[in-house]
């Protein structure tokens, strides 16, 4: 298995590193390939601008078009193009993050927004009267797998579906519906660890077994079943969920998972 884990927290010494470092010598301890991409390590640029797409900029500078026609004419920054091949290269992809004001940090949606361009991650495949577009299981990204390895400061009871916070499935959705999943990567279920300001060195051991488990076991762990979208689960061009398809009582984001 050959796994890219894309780290995004400022703190060497922190939990999310103490993750991370466990996550790269336990795989490849199993034999599996593993590269890193340490966001903050490697000084990230976190925003989009004109000079991502060079003379294929346009002016207003449209973000979505001039990122595809640098993308094609193979012109994108160097550090874009480089983790778009680690992206091509994995079979797993691992984001290792701290959940801060309900999402993921900046610098990393940052590598989302910068990466993820116009005909590379998104705008691929024909849309017709029955297909619109590969995405949402298709896509330049299918075949592969991704896990979010997630902190957060809160207990879990107020991450549950009656918790001030939401429902952590619901907080995630976004990343692994939108971001993830329409470009065709398959999600496995998160890793989450709560409470994690609280936590002590003595915590560590269990939560550390606990990771080695999920790592060990990345390669038989159903993902979570999110309804295709050219699969006939949809009405097209409304992509509305046809009715009667959904479970009796489910409404929101659960609609578009199946079973």
């Amino acid at each position: 298995m050959k796994t890219l884990i894309v780290h995004a927290h400022p703190e060497p010494g922190s939990l999310n590193g103490a993750l991370k470092d466990l996550a790269v010598s336990t795989l490849e301890n199993a034999g599996h390939e593993v590269r890193v991409s340490d966001l903050y390590a490697m000084g990230w640029k976190a925003v989009v601008d004109a000079a991502d797409y060079g003379v294929h900029a346009s002016s207003p500078l449209k973000p979505a078009l001039d990122s595809g026609r640098a993308f094609e004419a193979g012109a994108l920054t160097p550090d874009v193009l480089a983790e778009q091949e680690k992206l091509l290269w994995a079979d797993t992809v691992i984001f290792q993050f701290p959940l801060w004001w309900y999402s993921m940090p900046a610098i990393l949606k940052g590598w989302v927004d910068r990466v993820f361009t116009y005909r590379f991650a998104y705008g691929v495949g024909e849309h017709s009267d029955t297909k619109y577009g590969e995405r949402f299981g298709e896509g330049t990204l299918a075949g592969r797998r991704a896990l979010l390895s997630v902190t957060t400061g809160g207990p879990e009871p107020h991450y549950a579906a009656r918790g001030i916070n939401g429902p952590i499935e619901d907080l995630l959705f976004p990343i692994h519906h939108g971001i993830l999943y329409y470009p065709g990567i398959e999600v496995l279920p998160p890793f989450v660890l709560y409470g994690t300001d609280r936590l002590t060195d003595e915590d560590y051991p269990e939560i550390a077994k606990a990771w080695e488990q999920r790592l060990l076991t990345l390669e038989s762990t159903e993902p979570i079943a999110f309804r295709p979208q050219n699969a006939g689960d949809y009405e097209i061009p409304s992509l509305h969920l046809k009715e009667g398809l959904e479970p009796a009582g489910r409404t929101g984001f659960g609609l578009h998972v199946r079973g």
